[in-house]
């Protein structure tokens, strides 16, 4: 399993180095046509943009310019419109979990191109208008005579934007515009990651300094995503001596060979990586991560309960199920797999 997990990184990271030279030269396309979308750059080290979901499935985040200056909305309204702008008889849903409206007004600064009626309706900058305009910038940038080298091309599938050819596989590529909003954390949540001595509470203020962003990938509300603060965990595992990051790497292993294989999984590397910060938390001493094997079958117990509930909390909103809107189907069968290694649980360890 050692061998696999290494020849694995070695693999992503050629994955990645592709991906995100193609990635670079689409935006940068994208941002000439448009001023609103900044070009995701290029990284020889590490590219926060890029979020590895599965070996063929990346989630890219496409910065957009021109919004600074964020604060928390003053007041609450009622929207009536739809995105093709007839007037509703009853108010749209409020959002929940990890989801928010966005107003124009909510940025101190904000370009014009902002409060124009391709994106905004009644003040409100709305996702789905956004990601139809980015689409149709996707479109005409894989069109052009500057790409026409890179092997890219538009994806079938309607959440994604964009299927890249690598020299070891196909990945999906979900590109998806951004608003980034640093050094500011949402007032609204219930509550923070200080709740124990993991992490400690020097590391959560740090944490904290990140921000948050905000993703266009439902119709009218935007989603709150913590990738930064999420990063400073996963790098800081293991400053006390613990075998925390080998627990996580042999999880993610077998989770990609052996119990949820394949290009789309129902479980991604990002959902195991909240199972790992919840562990973290309920056992927050370093001595309950010296020994490799109970930290591991730890970490497999806690991954079986979520999967068969179908409840994984966020790590920082924890009103938010991760696993609410997927296939409960392909969750059983994961947790079948699961519960099979767990009766042996000596198949496949170091």
């Amino acid at each position: 399993l050692v061998t696999q997990v290494d020849l694995r990184r070695q693999q992503i990271s050629q994955i990645v180095e592709e991906v995100q030279r193609v990635v670079h030269h689409l935006t940068a396309e994208i941002s000439l046509q448009d001023l609103r979308f900044q070009a995701v750059p290029y990284s020889d080290t590490y590219n926060g943009n890029i979020k590895v979901l599965a070996p063929c499935q990346f989630l890219v985040t496409v910065p957009v310019k021109g919004l600074v200056g964020y604060r928390e909305a003053r007041e609450q309204r009622w929207r009536y419109y739809t995105l093709r702008g007839t007037r509703l008889p009853c108010p749209l849903q409020d959002p929940e979990g990890l989801r928010q409206w966005l107003e124009a007004e909510q940025f101190m600064k904000s370009q014009w191109q902002w409060h124009e009626a391709d994106v905004n309706i009644e003040g409100d900058i709305v996702p789905a208008k956004v990601l139809q305009v980015f689409r149709k910038l996707v479109e005409n940038a894989i069109g052009t005579r500057q790409l026409s080298g890179e092997r890219i091309e538009k994806s079938t599938r309607a959440q994604k934007l964009g299927c890249c050819e690598t020299s070891t596989c196909q990945v999906e590529l979900e590109l998806v515009p951004t608003v980034e909003i640093p050094t500011v954390w949402p007032n609204r949540r219930k509550s923070s990651p200080c709740l124990g001595s993991w992490p400690s509470r020097q590391r959560v203020e740090c944490i904290k300094s990140f921000g948050f962003a905000l993703l266009a990938c439902s119709n009218y509300h935007w989603q709150q995503s913590f990738l930064q603060a999420e990063q400073v965990l996963l790098d800081q595992l293991d400053e006390d001596g613990g075998c925390r990051r080998k627990c996580f790497q042999a999880l993610r292993q077998m989770k990609e060979d052996v119990w949820c294989p394949g290009k789309r999984p129902v479980i991604t590397s990002h959902h195991l990586q909240t199972v790992l910060f919840w562990t973290c938390e309920k056992y927050p001493h370093p001595k309950e991560w010296q020994v490799f094997s109970k930290a591991f079958l730890r970490l497999v117990r806690k991954l079986h309960k979520c999967v068969s509930q179908h409840f994984l909390k966020h790590y920082f909103v924890r009103k938010s199920n991760l696993l609410q809107h997927a296939s409960s189907g392909e969750l059983d069968t994961v947790a079948q797999k699961l519960a099979l290694f767990l009766k042996n649980p000596q198949i496949g360890l170091p």
